[in-house]
């Protein structure tokens, strides 16, 4: 078992690249020092330009220790403005409203849904070039008692809920709620046995929380012959496959892991 578990560890760094390439369009990354670059002026005049220069700073960089406040962000937008926070709180407590949500279950299994997304709805087909058009949001949640993806589309200037999708075998990307719950899961499964070994070989230390752990996850779909059978519903349930890398540390292989949110079992599938 350690023999397999350190072959495992060494894959690892050198499989890195494939974790990341197989996540990297679900993690936007923005690296120090990149933000602004290319910009040019900026408030300093000509002695906030020269005191820059004598303190070994840039033109328009702020001074050592100095954070720039963001500027104040409205309650409201307007047009295709990006959502506040205030109008995505506003929106998921409206939605979230009624019998059918308040009787679902998280993945969690405490009651109400599993929040996912709240996005900017697109305009109908005749209010493309309307200025005046509604302004909408999308929430999403997932319904892990019904296996259910529900969309409320909820107006914001009314408040009003305009209209309710529910899908089935639909399979968005998972929350960062949901991949902390499949690691859970993960490690309280003797299937998780290698993942700990890896972990302590890794840090000198017990693996006992997602907490522990950088995770990413993709939604993984069943295919005829091509998983055990406690994975054979993956696609009607929510399943997820799990890239876990340890905190400034290096990347575990745990793709033949497979967590069943729904059904709350972890299986192994076959290397080929």
């Amino acid at each position: 078992m350690r023999e397999t578990v350190h072959r495992h560890l060494g894959k690892v760094v050198a499989g890195a690249a494939l974790a990341v390439a197989g996540t990297a369009v679900m993690v936007g990354v923005t690296l120090p020092g990149t933000a602004g670059a290319g910009e040019t002026g900026g408030s300093e005049g000509g002695g906030g330009t020269q005191a820059a220069r004598q303190e070994g700073r840039g033109p328009g960089e702020a001074p050592p220790g100095v954070v720039r406040q963001a500027p104040a962000e409205g309650k409201k937008g307007t047009g295709r403005d990006p959502l506040t926070d205030d109008e995505i709180r506003r929106v998921e407590s409206i939605a979230l409203s009624g019998r059918t949500l308040g009787a679902g279950e998280n993945v969690d299994g405490h009651p109400g849904p599993q929040r996912l997304s709240v996005d900017l709805a697109d305009p109908e087909a005749d209010e493309l070039d309307d200025p005046g058009a509604p302004r909408r949001a999308d929430v999403s949640f997932y319904d892990y008692r019904s296996d259910a993806l529900v969309t409320r589309t909820v107006d914001l200037a009314t408040g009003k809920v305009v209209a309710t999708v529910t899908s089935k075998g639909v399979q968005p990307p998972l929350s960062r709620a949901e991949n902390a719950e499949a690691a859970r899961l993960l490690i309280a499964d003797p299937l998780g046995a290698g993942l700990k070994a890896d972990y302590r070989d890794a840090t000198g230390h017990e693996l006992t929380s997602p907490d522990q752990l950088q995770l990413n996850g993709a939604v993984y779909r069943a295919t005829p012959g091509g998983q055990p059978a406690v994975l054979g519903k993956c696609g009607e349930h929510r399943c997820v496959r799990l890239f876990p890398k340890v905190k400034n540390g290096p990347w575990i292989d745990a793709r033949w892991l497979v967590v069943d949110l729904s059904a709350r079992k972890v299986g192994r599938l076959e290397r080929h």
